[in-house]
């Protein structure tokens, strides 16, 4: 496991950096819950343009659904503008399987007809399991298959992350 990662918001700022050059016209920022809605809550501040925002909530459309069920804390999906034709900057917390973005993009599709979707992550950990993988990202990570990067955000310390290895 690496000893030291930056901090997100260093890694927000790069992704903000890589970003705003790719900002098009009807671009709009959409964000998988709960870590990707962080993230693209900051990146809208740094990005300093009015982009419609909207928050994804893949858990019916997990290929894993039938298996371990329904999470506890699922949220409606809420995209407060026309997909279709649209620039989407699909954002999440960390990149792993690939499986967390072929869902929310199966979700996007019922929508509307995306024009393009760019995919913009604060950790690329590799292990794909499907052709998947960011356009824009903060850090790269080579993580064993039994070790685990999540982000989490709370009061005393905002948005950190939290390294485990899997039992």
């Amino acid at each position: 496991m690496p000893k030291q990662l930056p901090p997100p918001e260093q890694l927000i700022d790069l992704l903000a950096e890589q970003i705003k050059p790719h900002i098009r016209a009807k671009c709009a920022l959409v964000g998988i819950h709960t870590g990707g809605v962080w993230i693209m809550d900051a990146l809208a501040e740094r990005l300093g343009q009015d982009l419609p925002r909207g928050v994804l909530d893949i858990a019916f459309y997990r290929d894993d659904f039938s298996r371990i069920g329904l999470h506890p804390e699922t949220k409606p999906s809420h995209l407060p503008f026309d997909v279709e034709d649209r620039n989407i900057l699909l954002i999440d917390d960390v990149l792993y399987t690939g499986r967390t973005i072929r869902a929310a993009m199966n979700l996007l599709f019922d929508y509307g007809r995306p024009a393009a979707i760019k995919l913009a992550v604060l950790v690329d950990r590799g292990g794909r399991e499907l052709p998947v993988c960011a356009d824009f990202f903060g850090l790269k990570l080579d993580l064993a298959s039994d070790e685990h990067i999540s982000l989490e955000n709370n009061a005393t310390e905002g948005l950190h992350f939290v390294m485990k290895r899997k039992t």
